[in-house]
Parts: C-alpha cells; sequence; structure tokens
C-alpha cells in the first residue's frame, strides 16, 4: 500500500497542440471514463473496483461505442493537425481515473510507472547528481552531488556547467530527456564535457553509472548529547537509512533524539510501520478500514522501544506517512511533537499492474491512529505549537542556530 506523497508534483507530460483538445475531451469524465471501461475489465456489463459488487459501474457500453465511433468519425473528416493515437489513448485511460472524482487516482503509462517505482523505491539507475536546467540560457547545472556516488566519485561537483554528454552538446537537450538518457541503463559509462564554476576550462568526466540509493534521511550529534535524525520521504530505502543513523548516534553517546519530520510528504505505509517498530512500545500502530467498514489492524513488538527522551518535529506539510508516524508517538505519549498541524492525509492508495505493463493508483481505505483519531483533512496538532519565524519559509536550508522550531525542540530536552 501507498501513502501518496503529498507535495509531489505528478510528472505526467501534457500532450501538445491536437491533443490538448483531447486532455479536455477526456477530463471531462463522460466519454473518457467510459472508453477505459470499454477496453479494461468488461464483466457482464459493469466494472468492478476491488472486487466489490456495490462499487459497479452500471454502464451502457453499446451507447458508449456508438458514440466513440461518431466521434472518431468527426475528428477524422474535420481535426487538422496529425493525431498520435498512443497519445489519445492514453489520456482516455487517464480521463477515467479523473471521472473518480479522487485527486489521489492516477493511471501511468509504463513510462510514467518506471518512474513512479523508482520513486517509491528511493533507488534508481543513474549517476547520483540532482541537475536543473536554466529557461532562459538553457545551461544544465549540477545542482547537487549525493555521497558515494558514481557522480561524486568522478569528481563531478556542484555548480558544474554540463556542456556535452558522450559527445553531444546538451544545449537544446530537455532535462527530462537527458536524465532518461541517463538512467536508460544503456551506457556502461558517460562522459560529460563541463565547466566548472569560476573557471573557463572545460574538464572532461567520465561516470560509470550504476543503482544509486536517494538519501532521505540525514543525522548528527548535536550539542548537549541530542540527536538529530531529519527523514525527508519514507521510501524502501529509509528504513535502513534510519536504522544506520540510529546505530551510529547511539554509538555516539546519544542521551535524547530529535526526529525532523517537517516538509516530509510521506510515502511506504511498510516503512513507516518498520520505522515506528524501532521506538514504540509492543502495542498497535495504525489501522485502516475500507468503505465496507473491513479494518486492517499494524502492530509493533516493541523490542526496539526508545529509553531515551524524544521530540518530533512537525509543520503543515508533514502529511500521509509522517502523521501515521507522529499520531503513533503522541498517542503513545513517548514524545513531544512541537512545531505546526500537520497537513491532514488519512487515506491509503492502492497501486494495480495491469497485464500490458501499464498501471492505475486509488484510494481504498481509510488509516486512524491507535486511539482511533481520524485526522483526514484535520491534521494532528503539536503538543508545543511553534510557528517558524518570519523571513525563515523562504530559505532552502535554515541554519540551525536561526531555526527557532528546532532550538525549541532542543529547549525542551535540554529541561528533561
Amino acid at each position: 500500500m501507498e501513502l501518496e506523497k503529498e507535495n509531489k508534483t505528478r510528472k505526467e507530460e501534457g500532450v501538445r497542440g491536437r491533443s490538448d483538445f483531447w486532455k479536455g475531451f477526456v477530463c471531462g469524465a463522460a466519454v473518457l471514463t467510459l472508453f477505459l471501461f470499454l477496453s479494461w475489465f468488461f464483466l457482464g456489463g459493469g466494472f468492478f473496483l476491488l472486487g466489490q459488487e456495490d462499487a459497479q459501474l452500471s454502464i451502457d457500453t453499446m451507447a458508449v461505442s456508438r458514440k466513440l465511433r461518431e466521434m472518431e468519425a468527426v475528428i477524422n473528416e474535420y481535426y487538422y493537425n496529425d493525431v498520435d493515437e498512443e497519445k489519445v489513448v492514453d489520456w482516455m485511460y487517464k480521463g477515467l481515473m479523473a471521472g473518480l472524482d479522487d485527486p489521489y487516482a492516477a493511471y501511468y503509462t509504463e513510462e510514467e510507472l518506471t518512474s513512479v517505482t523508482n520513486d517509491i523505491n528511493g533507488s534508481y539507475e543513474g549517476i547520483g547528481a540532482t541537475l536543473s536546467k536554466d529557461s532562459e540560457t538553457g545551461e544544465i547545472t549540477v545542482v547537487s552531488c549525493y555521497e558515494d556516488t558514481p557522480a561524486e566519485e568522478a569528481g563531478m561537483l556542484p555548480g558544474d556547467t554540463i556542456l556535452t554528454m558522450n559527445g553531444e552538446s546538451v544545449q537544446d537537450m530537455e532535462l527530462s530527456d537527458m536524465v532518461s538518457a541517463i538512467q536508460s541503463g544503456e551506457y556502461d559509462t558517460i562522459t560529460f564535457t563541463i565547466k566548472r564554476e569560476g573557471s573557463n576550462e572545460e574538464l572532461s568526466i567520465t561516470v560509470e553509472p550504476r543503482v544509486v540509493d536517494v538519501p532521505t534521511v540525514e543525522s548528527e550529534m548535536l550539542e548537549n548529547k541530542i540527536g538529530y535524525i531529519k527523514v525527508t520521504e519514507f521510501d524502501n530505502v529509509t528504513v535502513d537509512q534510519f536504522r544506520n543513523a540510529k546505530e551510529t548516534l547511539t554509538s555516539q553517546g546519544m542521551e535524547k533524539l530529535i526526529i525532523d519530520l517537517r516538509n516530509n510528504p510521506g510515502g511506504n505505509l511498510k516503512t513507516v510501520l518498520a520505522m515506528l517498530d524501532e521506538i514504540l512500545p509492543e502495542g498497535l500502530v495504525v489501522y485502516t478500514e475500507d468503505k465496507n467498514g473491513e479494518r486492517t489492524e499494524y502492530y509493533c513488538d516493541g523490542e526496539n522501544e526508545l529509553q531515551i527522551p524524544l521530540v518530533v518535529l512537525v509543520n503543515s506539510q508533514s502529511a500521509s506517512a509522517s502523521e501515521i508516524f507522529a499520531g503513533a508517538v503522541k498517542d503513545y505519549g513517548i514524545g513531544t511533537l512541537v512545531g505546526e498541524t500537520t497537513y491532514g492525509k488519512g487515506i491509503v492508495q492502492m497501486d494495480v499492474n495491469l497485464s500490458d505493463g501499464t498501471a492505475m493508483k486509488l484510494t481504498v481505505s481509510k488509516y486512524f491512529t491507535p486511539n482511533g483519531n481520524d485526522i483526514h483533512e484535520v491534521g494532528i496538532e503539536p503538543d508545543v505549537e511553534v510557528a517558524l519565524e518570519e523571513g525563515l519559509e523562504q530559505m532552502v536550508t535554515i541554519p540551525k542556530d536561526q531555526d527557532n522550531q528546532l532550538q525549541k525542540a532542543i529547549e525542551i530536552l535540554e529541561d528533561e
């Protein structure tokens, strides 16, 4: 099960020109929704979601088929531009999900599914660098390089401007095309020509792509033996990164702990459950209920219960899996929540792989904290409310000595 990452932007390419018409057409729910019905699970005149009889979409499929043929004939006779049939069909499938009126429902093409899967896994085939493209100059620059990755090992640095890739200029290349090529797995090595910041000299750097784990956990020891762990997402790789950070801080003599979930959009349910197993006592962690009231409970064995004072930092962008984490900490009373009321996303999505390599996602249940609290569209209130000081919200990285929410967390722990 997936807990939708709340502030992630869906990376679906729009269809330009003639397909703008189709995009509007498909999002109109009527024909869009019905076409996929015809093309997909066609069961006795009805489309069944999750096998539940009361979820049946009862549609006049013959009427839909006639209308689609009529519209197709009009387009074929009058539409001025060429038509990309594959994109038209994809947008019809997307239209079915749009017709559900569920902001988290989606249809993924094979290419989109690969991107989504990489995002959930927290790993991908690549070089371990974050790139950006200047919309005015067209320059592609290196924003950052993850530690212990091919990019860092090859000597690539933040601020480097990439001029060529395997001898081909990247000036007019779309950033998405460049990233796709890097992650395609087609190249044993990739040679970049770069211009280093502060120098006019061009350098050649050869990188060997491999599977890269995205760092989703940062940690350090603060003063007075207060450990600090920041979790940016709950991906598949996050559990081991969290455990390693906790073990490292413990070996350094950690006596108190701050876990920072601010701006964490969520992620994988399995991941957050495994991480809570590192701090909670034995008992119920969270439970879900589907539309039929069927309840699924998730428990912690309590073997790794945290024995030191804990503060969890949250804000309005702490969503989904972050709220499961914060809700369990609050209900068990094992730590203090500091910051602002969380986002309020208490629903769970399910991904379903389809037979042709594509996939769909839709909301299937709602979750509740151990005490039975429904936080959807409500959020979780912190024990100690602290708004970020004016001017800090616009900063990409807030120095720790200026971070008043973090400083409040430190103050609380120092008083314990």
